[in-house]
């Protein structure tokens, strides 16, 4: 456990399909091999993050239970093969949160209230969230200290991403004003197309220095790892995803250190 502020990460994008929880679960498990101890908190009805660490058999409560207050955070968290790593699984069950908070004062901050006893356990928890831009990722925002956004370097890439921003800072304004935005990941990236160039191009563009150096490139591997139950590091370590993602968590730890030391001038 650290004694620094714990890092809480929210990858988010309401785009589906461009990479979030490939990012979310290599993140996760290239900072736990660095040695930091990492929660992967998977905010997903969808539950991919959770399956490809767990089988639904495998776990009881999930992050539903903890949200709702009928299970506690020693009784969701499991641990996962790899070291440093534990998961907060998630189940469709998830996907009633919203109807199940709907008028509660307290919708918004339910995450972050719930996590407030147990974040210090970790140096990060890793937020993994659907693509949406409803209440599950708003408590996700609301909880965070920093957001990430992966952007695939396709034709539609950069379509919806005013509305997270804007969501962002409608949270910076009132219920989460230290959030801060780590950085832009491109995603899915295929080097061999003038398209993708282009569209790299234009993110760089929009976003500027936000855009993390890293570039995710397509990959079959990335892509088979989850169905084997493991991070891209250790199914294929010598694959561009492995170095790809190991860079990306190393500029990760860079940027986290100089927000904070910016933080604290």
């Amino acid at each position: 456990m650290s004694t620094q502020q714990t890092i809480i990460l929210t990858i988010a994008n309401q785009k589906g399909g461009i990479g979030k929880t490939t990012t979310s679960i290599n993140v996760a498990a290239g900072l736990a091999k660095r040695g930091k101890k990492v929660l992967l908190l998977d905010l997903d009805p969808q539950a991919n993050s959770t399956l490809t660490y767990l089988d639904f058999e495998q776990f009881g409560p999930s992050v539903y239970d903890f949200l709702i207050e009928s299970a506690t955070a020693e009784e969701t968290i499991l641990n996962t093969k790899i070291a440093n790593l534990q998961i907060m699984p998630a189940r469709i069950s998830l996907a009633k949160i919203e109807s199940k908070l709907v008028g509660e004062f307290d919708a918004p901050f339910r995450l972050k209230d719930r996590l407030e006893p147990i974040k210090n356990q970790f140096d990060f928890i890793i937020i993994d969230t659907p693509p949406t831009l409803g209440l599950i990722t708003v408590n996700a925002l609301v909880a965070s200290t920093h957001l990430m956004i992966p952007i695939q370097s396709s034709y539609f890439a950069l379509e919806g991403t005013d509305d997270l921003l804007e969501t962002m800072e409608k949270i910076k304004a009132r219920p989460n004003p230290s959030l801060q935005m780590l950085g832009v990941v491109i995603t899915l990236h295929d080097k061999r197309t003038t398209l993708a160039k282009d569209i790299h191009d234009q993110i760089l563009q929009v976003f500027g220095e936000k855009v993390f150096a890293t570039v995710i490139t397509k990959s079959v591997r990335l892509e088979e790892s989850p169905a084997y139950k493991e991070p891209i590091y250790s199914f294929a370590p010598q694959s561009s995803g492995a170095i790809e993602y190991g860079s990306l968590c190393d500029e990760i730890l860079e940027r986290v250190g100089a927000l904070a030391a910016a933080k604290g001038k």
